[in-house]
C-alpha cells in the first residue's frame, strides 16, 4: 500500500498538527472542516509552529513555503475522494466519529484506508459502521503533533495486517515512532494518563493543594516536564471528561469515575486552554 495523499477530517489543534507532520514528510494534504474559519485557524497554526522552527534554525523559510503549498483546504467532504488514507480527528464523541466514517465509506475510494486518532473509543466499533473494516484502524497521536514522537496504531478486530503495516509506515515518514496496541478503551497512553490526572483534579477538588502546588509536586517530585492540572487545560477538559467516561462505563469501575469538579467545569465552559480558563486563567 503506497500513501500519498492523506486526507484529514477537523482542522483543530490535533488535525492542524497531523496535517503538518504530514505536508513537512513530503505528503499532499487535504485539511477539511465544516467551515473556512476552522480551517483558516487551522493554517495560521500550522504556520505558526513552522516559523517557531525557522526562528530556532531548525527549519529554512523555503521548507515552510513548501510545507504549506502541500496542504490544500476543502469544507467539502467529497475532496477527500482521491485520499489513500484519511485520518478523522474531529470531536471525542463516539455518535459523530460514527457519523464521518459512515460519510467518508461512501466518498472515499474504495482502497482507501481510514484512520481515527480517537484517545479512548472502540476502533472496532468504529469499523464496523463501514462496509470496509478491515482497512479502519487507529492512529493516535499525541499533543503537541510536531513535537510529540510516538503514535500509537491501534488495530481493530477487523484490521487487515496490511493496512497496520501501511499505517506504522506512514507513522515513521512522519517523523513518528508507531507502537502495536490492542483496542481497549484509552488504549494505553491514556489508560495510564487520564486516571492521574483525575486523580490531580480529586486532589484539587477535596483541597490537599492548590493547581500550582499539585503541579508543583509532580514536576518535581516525579520529574514530569508538565503538571497533571496544566496538561489537563492543555489535552481540553472536554476531552478529558469524555476519556473517563469512556473508562468508566466500559470497565464499570469506581476507579475511573470522573471528579465532580472535572464534571462541573466543562458544564461551566473551562475547557483549558482552549476557552482561555481551565485550571489556570489564559490570555
Amino acid at each position: 500500500m503506497n500513501i500519498e495523499q492523506v486526507g484529514v477530517v477537523g482542522a483543530g489543534q490535533m488535525g492542524s498538527g497531523i496535517a503538518q507532520v504530514c505536508a513537512a514528510a513530503g505528503l499532499q494534504v487535504i485539511l477539511f472542516d465544516l467551515n473556512l474559519q476552522a480551517l483558516e485557524r487551522g493554517v495560521a497554526a500550522i504556520s505558526a509552529s513552522l516559523q517557531r522552527l525557522v526562528s530556532k534554525d531548525k527549519l529554512s523559510q523555503a521548507e515552510l513555503d513548501e510545507t504549506l503549498a502541500k496542504v490544500s483546504l476543502s469544507t467539502d467532504l467529497s475532496d477527500l475522494g482521491q485520499a489513500d488514507i484519511v485520518i478523522e480527528a474531529a470531536s471525542e464523541n463516539e455518535q459523530i466519529k460514527q457519523s464521518i466514517f459512515r460519510q467518508l465509506d461512501e466518498v472515499c475510494k474504495p482502497v482507501a484506508i481510514l484512520a481515527t486518532n480517537t484517545s479512548s473509543i472502540s476502533i472496532t466499533r468504529l469499523a464496523a459502521v463501514t462496509n470496509r473494516p478491515g482497512q479502519v484502524i487507529g492512529m493516535h497521536f499525541m499533543n503537541p503533533v510536531p513535537m510529540m514522537k510516538l503514535v500509537e496504531v491501534i488495530r481493530a478486530l477487523q484490521t487487515d495486517d496490511e493496512v497496520f503495516r501501511a499505517v506504522s509506515t506512514l507513522a515513521e515518514r512522519a517523523g513518528k515512532t508507531p507502537v502495536d496496541i490492542k483496542d481497549a478503551p484509552g488504549f494505553v497512553a491514556n489508560r495510564i494518563l487520564l486516571p492521574m490526572i483525575n486523580e490531580g483534579i480529586f486532589c484539587l477538588h477535596e483541597g490537599l493543594a492548590s493547581s500550582e502546588e499539585i503541579d508543583t509536586v509532580m514536576k518535581l517530585g516525579m520529574s514530569h516536564p508538565m503538571g497533571p492540572l496544566a496538561l489537563a487545560d492543555l489535552i481540553g477538559l472536554d476531552t478529558c471528561l469524555s476519556i473517563m467516561e469512556v473508562l468508566y462505563d466500559s470497565f464499570k469501575d469506581p476507579k475511573y469515575r470522573p471528579c465532580p469538579l472535572l464534571v462541573q467545569m466543562v458544564d461551566a465552559g473551562y475547557l483549558g486552554r482552549k476557552s482561555g480558563r481551565g485550571f489556570y486563567h489564559y490570555e
